[in-house]
């Protein structure tokens, strides 16, 4: 299973990156439209997240075609609801307010952002569409066929950045150019994985799930599930926006204020590359966990253990935090990645080196976080994580303010702020994790102590025909 989910995260960012490329490929106004793509793009994606962290509700409780139909239901409702807020924002005076006065950013790029952020008014439905069936797929153990969804999504974007470079879009409208090909490549994805599903699954799941599978799935439980994973995942995709809007605020100047924005949106991709497929390891104890009922049906061969899970996340998370420093403390490795693949000037890829040695120390909280998540998962136990995503944004803001007055600034205090409220999430989910299995050790004592006194109990209590005896002897003395 981990070559393809570090297939989908290297794509993921590598898909990030053809699309930054294909804005800085227009020479006029270069930076300001990275800040305008940085800024609606990280919009979206606060709306997307809670969506795609529906894929989990498809990985733990889709065992039937009925549990299919309620979670595509569930995702249309989010997609439209998604649809209605990017309108609001983009024409309303809420939107103006949001990025225009809040981000501090000038005329000329608030309306940017803006345009942008109508354009991916539909992409968060498309989405939601192909994180559900890739969850399902990944139940059934299909992660090749996730894998070639999320190669293909990626050949898609890179070929239309290649051909709309070469159209009349990059003079009339260069925003269109990223954002059409993000269109086509979650086309391709969502009618990959959609297809993947109708050939190897639809047809071999039952109509209803049974009481072996742990019984039918309702709405209810597939949202009382999902609402505390996509609480975690919507503050950690408002952590950007929120991050931009600081960043942005305590640099003052329009000018300056969007080459930081422009810094953060360059140099995320390539900082997530190293550590962002780590987050996928809470996918490992659902698929692969004996104790979860829901696997009975496609598991049953597995010889994967809780010890192996363990040192499969170790190993994980030590080829990760290599990367992370071959990629960023090498000299010079940054620099180029950013200049050849993105396509920025050398003199702005030597500001990023510092926020890209940050990210080096991100996979260590997102590994903890990632697998303790999939433990709980597998319990089924997700409400212990919604505290989280509430200390993540406390530490996040409170870096923020409090890091300018320490001398740090710009993108260097966005990503520093990142990571403190990675390691403040991740302490968090560490003392959720820790309650949980108390309990659990609790009631497993309790049941040990009362199957002991049953056990006693029988043990003490005389043979029939001792009880016989005692009787007859109490009739002759009488």
């Amino acid at each position: 299973m981990l070559p393809h989910v570090v297939h989908y995260f290297l794509c993921l960012s590598l898909l990030q990156q053809a699309l930054n490329r294909g804005i800085a490929a227009v020479k006029e106004d270069a930076v300001e439209m990275l800040a305008s793509y940085g800024l609606a793009y990280s919009l979206m994606k606060f709306f997307t997240g809670p969506m795609s962290d529906f894929k989990n509700v498809g990985l733990v409780f889709v065992n039937s075609k009925r549990d299919r139909t309620k979670a595509v239901l569930c995702m249309v409702v989010a997609g439209a609801v998604a649809a209605v807020f990017h309108t609001l924002i983009a024409y309303s005076d809420l939107g103006y307010y949001i990025i225009n006065k809040l981000h501090h950013v000038d005329e000329s790029v608030g309306s940017k952002t803006r345009r942008a952020f109508l354009y991916l008014a539909a992409f968060p439905f498309m989405d939601a569409m192909a994180w559900t069936h890739a969850g399902i797929l990944l139940k059934h153990k299909y992660s090749f066929l996730v894998g070639c969804a999320s190669i293909s999504d990626v050949i898609a974007q890179v070929v239309f950045v290649a051909i709309l470079l070469h159209s009349h879009l990059e003079c009339r409208e260069p925003l269109l150019i990223p954002i059409l090909s993000l269109y086509m490549g979650a086309l391709v994805r969502c009618t990959t994985l959609c297809l993947g599903y109708y050939r190897n699954i639809h047809d071999v799941i039952p109509d209803r799930s049974g009481p072996e599978m742990g019984g039918e799935a309702t709405i209810r439980k597939m949202l009382s599930f999902w609402w505390p994973l996509a609480l975690i995942l919507a503050t950690q995709r408002i952590s950007r926006p929120i991050v931009n809007l600081f960043v942005s605020r305590d640099l003052g100047g329009s000018s300056s204020a969007t080459e930081a924005v422009a810094i953060l949106t360059a140099t995320y991709p390539v900082g997530h590359m190293p550590y962002g497929w780590l987050t996928e390891i809470r996918a490992v104890y659902p698929a692969f966990d004996k104790n979860n009922p829901s696997n009975k049906l496609v598991n049953t061969n597995s010889t994967v253990t809780a010890t192996h899970i363990k040192k499969f996340t170790f190993v994980c998370m030590a080829l990760s935090l290599t990367l992370c420093f071959v990629m960023f403390w090498t000299p010079n490795v940054s620099e180029k990645i950013l200049v050849d693949i993105i396509g920025v000037d050398f003199a702005f890829a030597e500001l990023c080196v510092v926020p890209l040695r940050i990210f080096s120390f991100f996979p260590v909280p997102v590994t903890v976080r990632a697998h303790l998540t999939g433990w709980l998962m597998t319990l089924k136990k997700t409400f212990v994580l919604a505290p989280s995503s509430v200390l993540r944004i406390i530490v996040l803001i409170t870096s923020l303010i409090v890091l300018p007055y320490l001398g740090v600034h710009g993108a260097t205090l966005g990503v520093g702020s990142l990571l403190a409220g990675f390691v403040g999430e991740s302490t968090m989910v560490a003392i959720a994790a820790c309650y949980v299995y108390r309990k659990q050790k609790k009631k497993r004592n309790e049941n040990e102590t009362s199957a002991e006194g049953e056990d006693s109990a029988m043990t003490d209590m005389p043979h029939t025909e001792e009880m016989t005896d005692i009787v007859e002897m109490r009739e002759e003395n009488e």
